[in-house]
């Protein structure tokens, strides 16, 4: 299968599917000597993972990554430390499936003939035939963004160590939009919500906190403990910890379930969910994304432009537009009010506004990046919908009876922020590469 990498000096190639043995990501130039471990990735992980309220799909995958590859097993010499780093070859890291029932598999062996509308069921099954992975759509499914938030962990590791940030939420859900708010409050408020999910996730609590799982172990030894999890799960789940929401709202400011900073405007969108679920159907709506900390000139032009790049966010699941700054409200304005100025304060360059989202020609200005995912509606809904069989291409009505998620975009936020992390931390190898040959 063609289409599963990404990137030029960071390389990402993924693979696994929703129901097979487990997903994997293969990184490429990540640089040496950093140490990065299997909790660090999973608190990424924990984020995007289903079966943790009802705003996600019922699945309970606990998404525990293993790193297989890519860090030194020893010191590898008297007098070094370096035991557990990275060593440069290829950084993979091994998230197994532990929640396909068969039971689960059954309802979509009696379903997959008629595929879903709004899914790759009928495309896919164009393409690879009867070959066609399509027990929970395989790697069409949204579990492969598994594979992304993996890589984005690493990514945005080597990015902070270089005073660079990227930031995502939901800006819009079932037709409610948050605010505007400074980058500064709003990145307070999504570290308060990775907290809070932290400390209420019971997979961190049981494998990571308890130490069940460490960086001193080996691959088969943290296999064992997974095999001797995986029946355990569902009690888990049963006995976590429950979350004082109220508790949370009053000190964080923020909902305990659906990362939008703007608690107002988070309540309204909840119950719009809520209620679009309840009537068997299912809604979408936005996330944004910030950088800061690129320098001016990142970037190529032509067939390279960042923002063209940027544009690979439509390779996640249910994305079905990319903006950068003001994105299409460009086609209403005039040049005098879309332009952003530029002048010098106190020796520093200044721009009047953002509406080019940081990047101009292609190129970073060293303003912020501002860019938006639009997610469209789950597929899967609570209704009859019109398809054929796929066999016999005879009209039928599909009922949906598989798990579902009433909506994707709680779930879209931190797939986001790790697949534009994927993106800068590449174009910045390349930009830090280029500049070097001007250093004397």
């Amino acid at each position: 299968m063609l289409g599963c990498d990404i990137g030029t000096l960071f390389q990402v190639t993924v693979a696994g599917g929703s129901y097979q043995e487990g997903l994997s990501t293969n990184i490429q130039g990540v640089p040496p000597g950093m140490l990065i471990t299997d909790a660090e990735i999973y608190q990424e992980l924990l984020l995007r993972k289903p079966g943790q309220d009802e705003l996600t799909s019922p699945r309970r995958e606990p998404d525990i990554p293993v790193i297989y590859s890519g860090v030194n097993a020893a010191d590898t010499m008297p007098g070094f430390s370096n035991k557990g780093r990275t060593n440069g070859t290829p950084f993979v890291i091994l998230i197994p499936n532990m929640d396909r029932h068969f039971e689960h598999i059954e309802q979509y062996q009696v379903t997959n003939r008629t595929p879903r509308p709004g899914h790759a069921s009928y495309a896919s099954y164009q393409k690879y035939g009867q070959w066609d992975d399509a027990i929970g759509a395989g790697i069409f499914s949204g579990r492969y963004t598994s594979t992304i938030v993996a890589a984005g962990a690493v990514a945005k590791r080597v990015l902070l160590d270089q005073g660079i940030e990227v930031t995502a939420y939901v800006r819009e859900a079932a037709g409610v939009r948050m605010s505007d708010m400074p980058i500064e409050e709003i990145r307070r408020k999504v570290a308060a919500f990775k907290e809070v999910r932290k400390d209420h996730d019971p997979v961190y609590q049981e494998i990571f906190a308890s130490n069940r799982i460490n960086p001193e172990m080996r691959f088969l030894e943290k296999m064992a403990v997974l095999a001797e999890f995986e029946p355990t799960i569902p009690e888990l789940y049963a006995r976590g910890k429950v979350m004082d929401e109220e508790a949370i709202r009053k000190e964080h400011g923020i909902h305990p379930k659906l990362n939008c900073p703007d608690l107002d405007a988070a309540d309204e969108m909840y119950q719009k969910i809520m209620d679009t679920m309840k009537a068997g159907d299912s809604s979408g709506g936005t996330v944004e994304i910030v950088a800061t900390g690129l320098p001016a000139g990142v970037g190529e032009p032509v067939f390279r432009k960042l923002e063209g790049a940027l544009g690979s966010l439509l390779s996640i699941g249910a994305v079905k537009a990319v903006e950068i700054g003001a994105g299409l409200a460009v086609k209403d304005m005039m040049g005098s009010q879309c332009n952003d100025q530029i002048f010098t304060e106190d020796g520093e360059v200044c721009f009047t506004g953002n509406n080019a989202g940081g990047i101009t020609g292609g190129l970073t200005t060293g303003q912020p990046i501002v860019a938006r995912v639009a997610v469209k509606p789950t597929p899967t809904i609570a209704k009859d919908q019109r398809t054929i069989d796929k066999v016999s291409l005879e009209n039928t009505v599909l009922s949906a009876v598989t798990r579902r998620d009433p909506t994707i975009v709680p779930r879209v936020w931190p797939v986001a922020e790790a697949m534009t992390s994927i993106i800068l931390l590449d174009y910045y190898m390349q930009h830090v590469a280029y500049q070097s040959f001007f250093e004397k």
